[in-house]
């Protein structure tokens, strides 16, 4: 794989045409790696910060304990079953 940031570049030569030129062109980015690059990084997402991993793991505690709770007093609302018909 090339650098990071490639500049891909190429001259008109001698009686080319525009169509060759960009074929040739295209085949210069291909080859560069710079789309498959761009295309890999377009969904990429941060990682959560340490403290926002810890609130949510503590609010996640919280609403199981919660629930452990209405499930012994029997005020758990009646879960629909989840399967195929």
């Amino acid at each position: 794989m090339s650098a990071p940031n490639v500049n891909v570049e190429v001259q008109k030569t001698g009686n080319e045409s525009s169509l060759s030129l960009l074929r040739r062109f295209t085949k210069r980015v291909q080859s560069s790696g710079v789309l498959m690059r761009k295309r890999g990084l377009r969904y990429k997402t941060r990682n959560l910060s340490t403290l926002k991993r810890k609130m949510g793991t503590l609010k996640f505690i919280e609403r199981r304990a919660e629930r452990e709770k209405l499930a012994k007093l029997g005020k758990l609302p009646v879960e629909k079953k989840r399967g195929r018909r």
